[in-house]
């Protein structure tokens, strides 16, 4: 079932959508105990993968990679950006997971990434039926790569969010699972799947043009909502920010980090 990130949408999000800082990288491969060299333990499935931006830098870190997503034009984007790295890209979503068990077999997989996308799954059923896949040791990382461009606390943030919610005509309050009560509903229900959770956090300052803001916006939007004179919104969002300038963000990347330990 199509969530809207296709066409345009798909081509903003593979643009503009930033990548995760290596520490993430780092993280992972120490927790999950990831190595390059013995693709039978060393499985990573990046679901709901997107244009790629989390699946392509695995294949630094661990043998075999998957990479699941329900859009086909977000998977022919990272199919592209991906060149010849050795990815699987699979159509699907978090309710094709159990079919993957008797393609791989039981306890195979060392490590599940979610990166910004478990608030369009049921996380619920996602933690327990991921579980049988995993090998002891591996695991289950929910990554959050910062809250959205407009719900930052910083003066452009708050121009930005006023405007789209004029645009709209309508509040904007969707967090995307990044927000501290989304994050402890996650812990608590990878605890209750019988992980034992660690909390990682990752901080760093970027700084954005108006470019990249208004990329990032439509990376957001349904294919229907984009503005047909995009050359007019992309004016009328720099006229609404320019006073706030520079755009500098604080990214805050949460990794929740849910082990196998049986």
């Amino acid at each position: 079932m199509s969530r809207g990130f296709r066409g345009d949408v798909a081509d903003y999000y593979q643009r503009y959508r930033r990548g995760y800082p290596p520490e993430v990288f780092d993280t992972l491969t120490t927790v999950f105990t990831l190595t390059t060299t013995d693709t039978a333990i060393a499985i990573a499935i990046d679901l709901g993968c997107g244009t790629g931006q989390l699946t392509i830098p695995l294949t630094d870190h661990t043998g075999a990679v998957i990479g699941m997503d329900i859009e086909p034009d977000m998977l022919a984007h990272a199919r592209a950006a991906a060149g010849e790295r050795p990815i699987t890209w699979l159509l699907g979503g978090d309710t094709h997971l159990p079919h993957l068990i008797p393609l791989l077999g039981p306890q195979s997989v060392s490590l599940i990434t979610i990166g910004q996308a478990l608030h369009w799954m049921d996380h619920d059923t996602l933690f327990r039926t991921a579980h049988p896949l995993l090998r002891t040791g591996g695991g289950v990382a929910v990554i959050t790569n910062g809250t959205p461009l407009w719900l930052q606390d910083t003066t452009w943030s708050r121009a930005l969010r006023t405007f789209m919610e004029n645009w709209l005509g309508r509040p904007l309050a969707a967090t995307c699972g990044t927000d501290p009560a989304t994050q402890q509903r996650y812990r608590d229900s990878l605890t209750t799947a019988g992980y034992t959770v660690h909390t990682h956090e990752i901080t760093y300052t970027t700084a954005l043009d108006i470019d990249q803001i208004v990329g990032g916006v439509y990376s957001a939007l349904s294919p229907e909502q984009l503005p047909t004179d995009r050359d007019t919104f992309h004016h009328d969002i720099h006229r609404a920010l320019s006073p706030h300038q520079p755009y500098t963000e604080h990214v805050t990347v949460t990794m929740l980090l849910g082990i196998r330990s049986d």
